[in-house]
């Protein structure tokens, strides 16, 4: 085992003891939405660092959301079975989107302007439908009058910041998975010249796709961890153009190329709604998106390899006399 290894194995036992030895529930709170969000951030930059921009991650966040909620509530299905039908649901509106897309080589500006749209369409979707999702209003799941465990409802924030816990390392291996796989050669590959990388063997359709599709399922588990969470969802916390945007600016401030660049853009988000909310109220209300836009210019002009990428880079480099 190198220093590493024995570095990672310190830093994660840390971060399990945590709520065991600091049991603010504020803070706590504050940490597991760090979390989730760092795994929402980190499944858009799986696919976002190979210049598949999507604009469409707030759709599958929001089907991974309602459809575990309205499983749940109307056909009393538990959220242990709910979410892997979200997901499936998630995994099929990627393939139905992006296959037509990566077939007939729609790429670039028209790749997002699609997958802006189909964020469109879920909202929509979600609230044309408000006999059954609530809404504009928002959506609450039933409180289980059984099992809390068999529901996925714990009041107790230690149970929830382990299991956020577990979801962002998750994240964070299928990351490095990714990263050390030969997918991402070939995906490189793609986004320097499709043609050149389809004569040398690789099958671009299949490749885009399966990237699409594990990040397309990653942000709907994200979604529905959320909901269970918060126990309450909304057209505007989970789905929408909005959320997309937000996903695309933490995951680019933080550093779309590290692993934990993702994580950095969640802190700097969550933080700085608090920081609104507390010190403005309701009138800070949209501020945060407001600010989200201005950031992502000055980051993508200035500092491309966001915070924490940039930060390695100078590491790395030698020190010019």
């Amino acid at each position: 085992m190198n220093q590493r290894h024995i570095l990672i194995a310190v830093i994660g036992a840390a971060l399990v003891a945590l709520p065991f030895v600091y049991r603010d529930p504020y803070h706590l709170h504050i940490l597991v939405l760090i979390l989730i969000w760092s795994f929402a951030y980190t499944s858009w930059s799986v696919m976002g660092r190979f210049g598949l921009v999507s604009l469409g991650h707030g759709g599958f966040m929001g089907v991974g959301a309602y459809v575990t909620v309205l499983l749940w509530n109307h056909l009393g299905i538990s959220p242990w079975l709910g979410i892997p039908i979200a997901l499936v649901c998630a995994g099929a509106l990627a393939l139905v989107v992006a296959y037509p897309c990566f077939r007939f080589r729609i790429t670039g500006h028209y790749f997002a302007l699609v997958t802006l749209a189909l964020s469109g369409i879920v909202l929509q979707v979600i609230t044309a439908t408000r006999d059954y999702t609530g809404g504009s209003l928002g959506y609450t799941p039933e409180r289980t009058k059984g099992s809390h465990i068999l529901a996925l409802q714990f009041d107790d924030k230690v149970v929830w910041y382990l299991i956020a816990l577990g979801v962002w390392a998750a994240g964070l291996l299928i990351w490095h998975w990714v990263d050390r796989s030969m997918s991402r050669y070939a995906m490189e590959a793609i986004s320097e010249d499709e043609d050149a990388a389809a004569a040398a063997g690789v099958n671009v359709t299949f490749e885009k796709l399966r990237i699409t599709v594990i990040s397309a399922l990653m942000t709907a588990l994200a979604g529905a961890l959320y909901g269970q969470y918060q126990m309450f969802i909304s057209p505007d916390t989970v789905s929408g153009i909005a959320v997309s945007l937000q996903m695309v600016f933490a995951a680019v401030v933080g550093g779309i190329y590290v692993a934990l660049g993702p994580t950095v853009g969640a802190i700097i988000t969550i933080l700085l709604a608090e920081i609104l909310r507390i010190g403005f109220g309701t009138k800070a209300v949209g501020w945060d998106n407001l600010v989200y836009g201005v950031l992502l210019i000055l980051f993508i002009i200035f500092l491309p390899k966001g915070i924490l990428g940039s930060l390695l880079a100078r590491l790395k480099s030698p020190t010019k006399h």
